[in-house]
């Protein structure tokens, strides 16, 4: 069906050549010379935009506008005028006008504006897919094990990049190409961990990346040795892709210094990651040395409500000297207190506020079905987690931040995956109830669908009974007992998770914001 234009303008005879040009181009061009028959006919029939005269006799272009916009507010209107006075043109701005135009007009500049203002979203949703088939060889072939740490992350922020760029193809079949592609990616980064984890962990290579234990000493502590103040915030469970979905609503107050990523140890959960960030310290060395501040799987009570201690200890052991504040924010009431005190905080070196939401997102997604539909998916994964922060203290938070010039760091403690394929395994009681990974001592399962940890030394992580073992999931499986197995396959099945490896969970992003 042909587009459908009203044009109204008070020498509507003169712009005769302009409506023939637009008709043997295929649009169908309806007019009126005055701001009371143009509304008529928009109100008989159904336009896709309006060209408007800003000077015309009786009812001006601006109180027409009005009106129209008041019963059609989604409806593109392009205002044309003789005039080049500001004030008129910020008038019309503030009326919501689509675009704006200055007499005389030619055919070229009608067309560009039809295209911009009509066409736009399938003229980019078609650039960008043929921009990315050219460059699909080009990931295909950059996909490999012999990857480096630091190339591994510049390859999940390039597929980042195609997965946001994509959301607005209007072509599943390409992004179920990305898709294939990017397990592809999560399939040969998961060897990748494997032969290299270990080694990094032990120190036994000096080509290692940043990891959650030594985040704070590698990238904070020479943040911390000059005169700037910093507040660090750290939101539970924050993918990268979640991260540049925000990124343009903290743009507006915040410029990024540094989009960076750097590893999550495992299991990627909570207890392991979060505590080792803050402790600086592998979770064996923290039950070792802290054992006051660490609590085991199998034991009652909170898992990592010793952050701030530990946090403490990590500064005496390095020697330093640093005011510091924590506060962790669970609900909106306690977000709203602590956007409250946030003068009583400036004078501190470093303050640290962990935010939870986009964990209890995940965990909500699982159990509850309305959250179940409207994160359906990725993009949608992405869309509340964005409509969240939009509404939330935390974006009040940092827009205060930004006026009183304080310097920014978000980051996370790991990520998480969108699970698919169900994997056998068979444990005690006792067993750890996480899907992404599992210890215990009695564990059964497929030695080839699972990264193990025969000794949990090895891996720095707590040893609860002489015969423990950590089992790990890869890519998007995750674990499942044989009783009832059909029921719990299909109830997990794309559900968000994390405790394994994938690039999803074990790239986590660190950033570097300063004011506007």
């Amino acid at each position: 069906m042909a587009i459908q234009i009203l044009w109204v303008d008070d020498e509507i005879d003169l712009l005769r050549p302009h409506i023939m040009f637009l008709q043997e181009k295929g649009y169908d061009v309806y007019t009126s010379n005055n701001g009371d028959e143009g509304l008529e006919l928009l109100n008989s029939r159904s336009f896709d935009i309006v060209f408007l005269d800003e000077q015309m006799p009786g009812m001006s272009g601006i109180e027409t506008l009005s009106l129209m916009k008041n019963k059609y507010p989604n409806l593109p209107i392009v205002m044309i005028t003789k005039s080049e006075e500001e004030a008129i043109m910020e008038d019309a701005i503030g009326s919501k006008i689509s675009d704006y135009l200055i007499k005389p007009v030619n055919p070229k500049q009608i067309l560009l504006c039809l295209k911009k203002n009509l066409e736009t979203k399938k003229l980019v949703s078609e650039k960008t897919t043929l921009v990315y088939q050219q460059e699909f060889r080009t990931i295909g072939s950059e996909i490999s094990p012999d990857l480096t740490h630091s190339q591994w992350i510049e390859m999940y922020k390039k597929i980042v990049f195609w997965e946001l760029e994509l959301n607005h193809a209007q072509d599943d079949h390409i992004t179920d190409i990305l898709r294939m592609q990017k397990e592809e990616a999560n399939q040969v980064f998961s060897k990748f961990i494997e032969a290299n984890y270990l080694n990094w962990i032990s120190a036994r290579t000096a080509d290692r990346p940043t990891m959650s234990h030594t985040l704070i000493k590698d990238r904070l502590f020479p943040m911390l040795n000059g005169n700037r103040s910093y507040f660090l915030i750290l939101i539970d469970n924050l993918r990268y892709d979640q991260w540049k979905a925000l990124q343009p609503i903290i743009g507006e107050y915040y410029r990024v210094e540094q989009d960076d990523l750097y590893y999550s140890i495992l299991p990627t959960t909570t207890q392991y990651a979060r505590n080792a960030l803050f402790a600086g310290l592998m979770p064996s060395e923290i039950a070792r040395k802290y054992p006051q501040y660490w609590v085991n799987e199998e034991e009652e009570g909170t898992k990592n409500q010793f952050e701030s201690e530990l946090l403490g200890e990590q500064f005496k052991r390095y020697g330093k000297d640093v005011r510091y504040s924590y506060n962790k924010v669970l609900n909106l009431n306690v977000g709203r207190k602590l956007a409250d005190s946030l003068p009583n905080l400036l004078n501190n070196k470093l303050n640290v506020i962990v935010y939870n939401f986009v964990d209890m997102l995940s965990h909500a997604r699982t159990e509850m079905e309305i959250i179940r539909e409207l994160a359906d998916d990725e993009p949608a994964y992405r869309s509340i987690t964005q409509s969240w922060f939009e509404h939330s203290p935390l974006l009040d938070i940092l827009q205060y931040l930004s006026e009183k010039k304080v310097d920014l760091i978000i980051t996370s403690d790991h990520g998480s995956v969108r699970v698919q394929n169900p994997v056998k395994i068979v444990g005690d009681r006792n067993t750890s109830t996480n899907l992404r990974y599992k210890s215990g001592r009695t564990l059964s399962y497929n030695s080839r669908e699972v990264f193990e940890v025969r000794n949990p030394e090895d891996a720095y992580l707590p040893k609860t009974n002489v015969s423990s073992v950590y089992v790990f999931s890869r890519r998007n499986d995750f674990f499942a007992y044989p009783n009832n197995y059909n029921y719990y396959a299909n109830y997990y099945k794309n559900t968000f998770q994390h405790g394994g490896i994938s690039i999803e969970e074990m790239l986590v992003p660190f950033i570097t914001l300063s004011p506007k």
